[in-house]
C-alpha cells in the first residue's frame, strides 16, 4: 500500500499545500502537514490533477509494431497522464463488446494509466452500418465515447443514427472531421505553398464542412457530439456560433496543431504530415485563442505511432501521424502559458477536468482535495527541456525532436501509484 506526503507543491489556483496520499486516495491537504508517508519534495513544483487524454492511438490489437497498450501507458505516465482514451482503429476494429473488454483488460494488467476505450461508430469503420453501441457501453469498459477516428462519418444519415443511438445513455460521437470527397489524396494545406511544393492540396473547407453539418445534426435531435483535431480557424468560427446557440458540441485541438505549421512541409520530411494537416500561422494563432476564450474545450494528443519505414520514406507514401503524448504538457505550457494566453487553472481544465468531463469518467479530473483519487501530476515550469526523438513510446516519428520547449513532467502518481519519479518511468513495484 502506498503512503506518500507531497510537500509545498503549488496548486493551479496559486496555493501552496502539503498533500497526504494513502493507498488510492488523497487524505489530507493544507500546511506543514507531518505523516509517516515516503517524502516528496514539491518545492517550485505545480501539483495538477492528472492528465486525462480523450484521443490516443494505441494500436493493440493487430499493430504491436508501432505500439502496444503498456508502451504506450508508460508514455502517457511519462507525459504526466493518468487516463488515454484508446481511438478504435486497431485489428480488429474495435467495434463490438470483447474488443473494448480486450482493451480495458490489456490497460488494467499495464497499471501506468486507466486505459478507456473508444468504440467504433460503424461496423469496420466502413461508414454504413452502425456498431452495436449500446453493448459496448453496458459491457465492463463501460464506453461512452464512439469514433471512427481515421475516417469521417461522412453520410449524414448514418450520422444523425448514431447521435440519436448514444443520446440514449448519454454517450458521445467524437468526428473526425473530413469530406473524403474533398481530400481524395490530399497530403497537405492547400494553398500557396502546396502549389509551390507539387502536392495535393487539402482544402479547409473539407473540415469546415463536415462541422456545419454534424453541429446541425446535433442540434436537431439534441445530442452530444466532439470534434475531434481542429485545425482551422474557419472551424473556431463554427464551433463558437453552435455553441452560442446552446448546441450540445465540444472541441479538441492537437499540440501539433497548436505550435507547428505547413511551413515544415517544405523540406518534404514525413515526420510532419499528419491528418488533419499542418495549417498556417494564422490557424495556429486563431486555434491558441479558441483555447484561451473556451471555445476549444480540451487538448487531445492524437498520439500517432508508426513503424519507421512508414515514416523513412517519400512524403507520398509515408502514413499520417505524429507522436503527443510525452511533449503534450510542455507544448502547452510553451504555447499557452508563456504567451500569456491561461493560466494554470485553465491548463488543468483543458488537459484534466474537461477531457474527464466529456468521457464521463468520474475518478479522473478531480480537484486535489481529500476524498478524491490521487491522480496527481507534479510539473516544473522552470524546466527547459530539449526534446529527444526516442521515448518510452515503441515508435519514435516524433516531429518535436531537438526543439527546446518549457516545462518538464517531473512525477506522475495514479491512483496513489507513483509511475513516473523524477522524469524517469518507474516499474511498477518500484519505490511503490
Amino acid at each position: 500500500m502506498s503512503h506518500y506526503l507531497i510537500k509545498n507543491a503549488q496548486l493551479a489556483d496559486g496555493t501552496v499545500v502539503d498533500i497526504e496520499i494513502n493507498d488510492q486516495m488523497i487524505v489530507q491537504v493544507g500546511s506543514n502537514l507531518s505523516s509517516t508517508g515516503e517524502l516528496i519534495d514539491a518545492s517550485g513544483l505545480i501539483a495538477l490533477s492528472g492528465l486525462v487524454d480523450l484521443h490516443t492511438h494505441l494500436r493493440e490489437p493487430g499493430f504491436e509494431g508501432s505500439e502496444t497498450i503498456l508502451t504506450g501507458s508508460k508514455a502517457a505516465a511519462k507525459g504526466g497522464f493518468t487516463s488515454v482514451h484508446a481511438m478504435a482503429n486497431t485489428a480488429p476494429v474495435a467495434d463490438n463488446a470483447a474488443v473494448v473488454e480486450q482493451v480495458f483488460a490489456l490497460g488494467k494488467k499495464a497499471g501506468y494509466v486507466q486505459v478507456q476505450p473508444i468504440g467504433a461508430v460503424t461496423v469496420n469503420l466502413e461508414g454504413s452500418q452502425l456498431s452495436d453501441m449500446g453493448k459496448m457501453n453496458k459491457s465492463s469498459a463501460t464506453v461512452t465515447v464512439f469514433s471512427d477516428d481515421g475516417k469521417c462519418v461522412s453520410d449524414s444519415l448514418v450520422m444523425r443514427r448514431a447521435l440519436e443511438y448514444v443520446k440514449s445513455f448519454e454517450g458521445v460521437i467524437a468526428q473526425h472531421a473530413q469530406d473524403p470527397a474533398l481530400t481524395v489524396n490530399a497530403q497537405m494545406n492547400e494553398g500557396e505553398l502546396s502549389m509551390k511544393l507539387g502536392l495535393t492540396g487539402w482544402p479547409q473547407v473539407a473540415e469546415q464542412a463536415i462541422i456545419a453539418r454534424d453541429v446541425l445534426l446535433a442540434e436537431e435531435v439534441d445530442s452530444r457530439l466532439h470534434i475531434c483535431h481542429v485545425s482551422t480557424a474557419g472551424s473556431v468560427d463554427i464551433i463558437r456560433w453552435a455553441k452560442a446557440r446552446g448546441i450540445k458540441v465540444t472541441a479538441e485541438v492537437t499540440p501539433h496543431h497548436l505550435l507547428l505549421t505547413e511551413d515544415l512541409a517544405s523540406e518534404y520530411d514525413p515526420l510532419y504530415k499528419v491528418n488533419p494537416p499542418l495549417r498556417t500561422q494564422k490557424d495556429v494563432e486563431a486555434l491558441r485563442l479558441a483555447v484561451a476564450d473556451g471555445t476549444i474545450d480540451i487538448i487531445a494528443t492524437d498520439h500517432a505511432p508508426h513503424p519507421e519505414d512508414s515514416k523513412d520514406c517519400e512524403w507520398g507514401e509515408a502514413a499520417f501521424g505524429m507522436l503527443g503524448l510525452e511533449t503534450a504538457a510542455a507544448i502547452a505550457q510553451t504555447t499557452l502559458i508563456e504567451t500569456g494566453l491561461i493560466d494554470w487553472k485553465r491548463f488543468q481544465e483543458v488537459l484534466s477536468s474537461n477531457p474527464a468531463r466529456i468521457g464521463k469518467l468520474s475518478d479522473q479530473g478531480q480537484e486535489l482535495t481529500p476524498g478524491s483519487y490521487a491522480n496527481i501530476v507534479l510539473i516544473d515550469p522552470k524546466a527547459k527541456q530539449v526534446i529527444d526523438r526516442e521515448g518510452e513510446s515503441k515508435s519514435n516519428n516524433n516531429p518535436y525532436a531537438g526543439m527546446e520547449l518549457n516545462g518538464a513532467v517531473k512525477h506522475t502518481i495514479y491512483k496513489g501509484t507513483l509511475t513516473v519519479r523524477d522524469g524517469k518511468v518507474l516499474e511498477l513495484g518500484e519505490n511503490n
